[in-house]
């Protein structure tokens, strides 16, 4: 049970504050709703980019770091299709800096040009180095669009393409800051060796005085039931071909959203897992496979994922995975084999919940869902999964209409069989 007070400034921050004696750290979480499902699909990246922008310097500090490595503490920072979250630990008494600090990004960036160009050449690189140049490294910027015929969930955060970044220009970035990084728009979580009260102060002297901006109502295109299998094959040069399927699943805050979580764990989540078992051990097709979810806010994605073992053909390890996902539409899943996958969702709920960091983003995130004590719900709602409710929702997500798969191939793998052939004619 994680405790908790909220309170929300004049200016519409929602604040909440989370007490831990036992540690002498203490750590602000500023969770902005915006995520890459913002963006304009002509200017995608860009809350990845924000991301960056926002330790290049704000009105009255010109460098984030430096005040914060001086009084002992540390920060980072994600992105996601739904948030932007930014985070830092700091001891304790020196709490007040980061306050001090978070609130100036918040106020207003720096907004120059060199700042600006140092951060998009940055963000260019990270998108060849992780996305063009690494094996696999393309693989959603090829699965996203061919689920998502509709929704901006299409793209990933690093954005559709380099260009995008490349181009972007200060109008641009000043108009996404002005619609988005606004008290309105934030959670704030201070979490650790503070209390209610002094969190409180430090949120009125700091926070409060940011004019509230306009808070953004989101207007996304629903995605449309999907009515027949997709199907996309690319050859590349990686070290063995890879398989991968998704299907549309409930989003984060659909009462479904448990059951599927766990319908992917029984599916591929460590190596007792279905595809594990019978498609790595038993008929050792892949060397590797498993199965998760995106966790998206809207209806998100079950990925299956996998690599081939040598000589594999990829129609024959499609058709092994469909034969076991077949049988999840089909039959009950055992009360054991789902009390397994119960436990492993309960392990990693109070594994998560040690961190202190990890409570903070919890808090934020369930705030953002709606109600911040579903951070003490997660259980409960595990639990109450059932093989009957289980065995409804693999009818629903796994149906084969519903899939949209990506059939990665090494190119030397395409290579060998010519090569034999020619050989042998010889």
């Amino acid at each position: 049970m994680i405790h908790f007070e909220e309170f929300t400034l004049a200016n519409g921050l929602r604040c909440i504050v989370h007490e831990d004696h036992t540690t002498p750290i203490a750590v602000l979480n500023v969770l902005y709703n915006v995520g890459s499902r913002d963006e304009d699909e002509r200017h995608t990246g860009f809350a990845h980019l924000f991301e960056h922008l926002m330790f290049s310097g704000s009105v009255n500090i010109p460098s984030y770091d430096e005040p914060l490595q001086y009084v002992g503490g540390e920060n980072n920072a994600f992105t996601s299709p739904d948030i932007t979250n930014y985070y830092l630990t700091v001891p304790a008494a020196n709490l007040e800096t980061g306050f001090w600090l978070e609130s100036d990004r918040m106020l207003g960036l720096a907004f120059s040009e060199n700042g600006l160009e140092v951060q998009r050449k940055v963000v260019v690189e990270e998108f060849k180095q992780n996305y063009l140049n690494q094996p696999y490294g393309d693989v959603w910027l090829k699965l996203r669009p061919l689920a998502y015929q509709v929704h901006p969930y299409q793209w990933p955060t690093i954005g559709k393409e380099v260009s995008h970044i490349e181009n972007a220009v200060m109008d641009d970035v000043r108009a996404f800051f002005a619609k988005h990084y606004s008290p309105s728009n934030a959670i704030l979580v201070v979490a650790g060796a503070v209390t209610v009260a002094e969190a409180r102060r430090l949120a009125e002297k700091w926070f409060e005085p940011i004019p509230a901006g306009t808070r953004y109502e989101r207007q996304l295109p629903a995605e449309p039931r999907q009515q027949a299998p997709r199907h996309l094959d690319i050859t590349a040069d990686v070290p063995v071909s890879a398989l991968y399927r998704v299907y549309h699943m409930p989003g984060r805050t659909d009462a479904g959203y448990h059951t599927a979580d766990l319908l992917s764990d029984v599916l591929g989540r460590g190596k007792s897992s279905r595809l594990y078992q019978r498609l790595v051990k038993d008929r050792p097709l892949f060397n590797s496979i498993s199965a998760s979810c995106t966790g998206s806010l809207e209806p998100g994605l079950l990925v299956i994922s996998g690599r081939l073992n040598a000589g594999t053909t990829m129609e024959e390890a499609a058709a092994a995975v469909e034969e076991v996902v077949a049988e999840l539409r089909q039959e009950l899943v055992s009360v054991e084999e789902l009390e397994k996958v119960k436990n492993q969702a309960e392990a990693s709920i109070v594994f998560e919940e040690i961190e202190l960091l990890n409570r903070a983003m919890a808090l934020a995130y369930s705030k953002l869902l709606g109600d911040a004590d579903l951070v003490n719900q997660e259980s409960a709602k595990v639990q109450a999964v059932t093989p009957e409710g289980l065995l409804a929702m693999a009818q629903e997500v796994l149906r084969p209409e519903n899939s949209s798969t990506l059939y990665y191939r090494a190119q030397s793998e395409i290579a060998t069989p010519a090569l034999a052939t020619a050989a042998a004619e010889e």
